[in-house]
């Protein structure tokens, strides 16, 4: 396998359940960050599981997405959209968030005819060439230049660089809740300033909830604790409870540009695969039906009343999406060390080395919760020895 770093952690895993996942001799390592963002109904989920049997049984792929009636890929959309605001009702499916980044900005660039494009610093919307020509800092994109030109940076919560959005501006594309930053929630009224200077300059507003949604933050999708309504969404992660699917979301009128003048403006052959689609659709269901979303604040809170140490600079929260921040990477490391060799996974944020990323499955219980604060505080203990 080709490498992504020098320092892989080689965990090798043999099979996994619920907030679990289980090495070959038999160890538990509770997974506090849900692979990140993807297990948010936990690790091989029964109703996933079952989806994906029953839809072997029926066909795999049969043709380039769009194309075909697949039963799967309807019902999926059509759940889906019934959970969105109504302008929200066209689903163009993909295979990962980077790549519902790339539609979304060739979607914005068609509809409007403009090619600039406005993103936040320390944002991350994947390492796809567009999605990473996002970036900044430069830090990982670099060494890959020259990139996409036309991308203009903001400052995440600073009201007076909205001005850098102007009639040359395509769309904006925002994550509702910054993750990679370790956790940075929007300022009162900062995303609907951001939705008035779009509408006021014609520029799309795209919301980026590819680690936020799926209930994550305390609401299906964390727009809706904001009342904004982004023109395009962008969904991936844990829509498909372990199975790899994600989508970009608009108006059946701005998705049309993409199939008129030329046609075939995007395609994807694996995009709406009918097997992730069938889990994406228990994945879901199981959230709506097991009313996860609504204990995700009161375990973000036993989280916040257990977390208590005098490493802890700053505890930042948004649902089950945290970061806890300590002085330093050095620190952080021995945290995350402490924790693996104890049946603990914790890691750390691109853009924040000084915080432990803490983001469990929805499903985990006020008992596993007290297990893995009891670890976290002892590796606390430890890092500060």
């Amino acid at each position: 396998m080709a490498p992504t770093s020098s320092f892989p952690l080689m965990l090798e895993i043999e099979t996994s359940e619920g907030v679990y996942l289980i090495k070959p001799d038999g160890t538990k390592m509770m997974d506090l960050i849900s692979g990140i963002g993807v297990s948010n109904i936990g690790h091989r989920h029964p109703a996933v599981i079952q989806a994906i049997k029953e839809q072997l049984d029926k066909y795999l792929h049969t043709m380039v997405y769009g194309e075909y009636v697949l039963a799967p890929q309807v019902e999926l959309a059509t759940l889906l959209t019934a959970q969105l605001p109504e302008q929200l009702n066209s689903v163009y499916y993909v295979n990962s968030g980077s790549e519902a980044t790339e539609g979304a900005m060739k979607l914005a660039k068609r509809k409007t005819g403009r090619a600039e494009i406005v993103a936040c610093k320390k944002a991350y919307h994947g390492s796809t060439q567009g999605a990473a020509s996002l970036m900044n800092p430069t830090d990982y994109t670099r060494a890959f230049y020259p990139l996409l030109p036309g991308i203009a940076h903001i400052e995440y919560n600073v009201f007076e660089d909205l001005s850098t959005i102007t009639e040359k501006t395509a769309a904006v594309i925002i994550e509702t809740v910054q993750g990679e930053w370790g956790v940075r929630k929007p300022e009162a009224c900062y995303l609907r300033a951001v939705r008035e200077r779009c509408t006021e300059v014609g520029a799309l507003l795209i919301f980026d909830e590819i680690q936020a949604g799926y209930g994550r933050t305390g609401s299906l999708w964390a727009f809706e604790q904001y009342n904004v309504i982004p023109d395009i969404l962008l969904l991936a992660k844990g829509m498909g409870g372990g199975m790899p699917i994600g989508a970009f979301i608009s108006s059946q009128e701005n998705m049309r540009a993409l199939s008129e003048d030329p046609i075939l403006g995007h395609i994807t052959t694996f995009g709406g695969h009918p097997v992730n689609c069938a889990a994406a659709v228990a994945c879901l269901k199981t959230i709506l039906d097991e009313k996860l979303v609504e204990g995700v604040k009161e375990k973000e809170t036993h989280f916040r009343t257990l977390l208590k140490h005098p490493l802890i600079k700053d505890f930042r929260s948004a649902g089950l999406l945290m970061a806890m921040e300590l002085d330093s990477f050095d620190r952080v490391q021995k945290v995350i060390d402490f924790c693996l060799k104890n049946g603990l996974i914790v890691d750390w944020f691109l853009f924040n080395t000084e915080s432990v990323r803490i983001a469990p499955p929805l499903i985990i219980t006020k008992k596993e919760i007290e297990k893995a604060c009891s670890i976290i505080l002892k590796a606390l203990d430890y890092a500060n020895n």
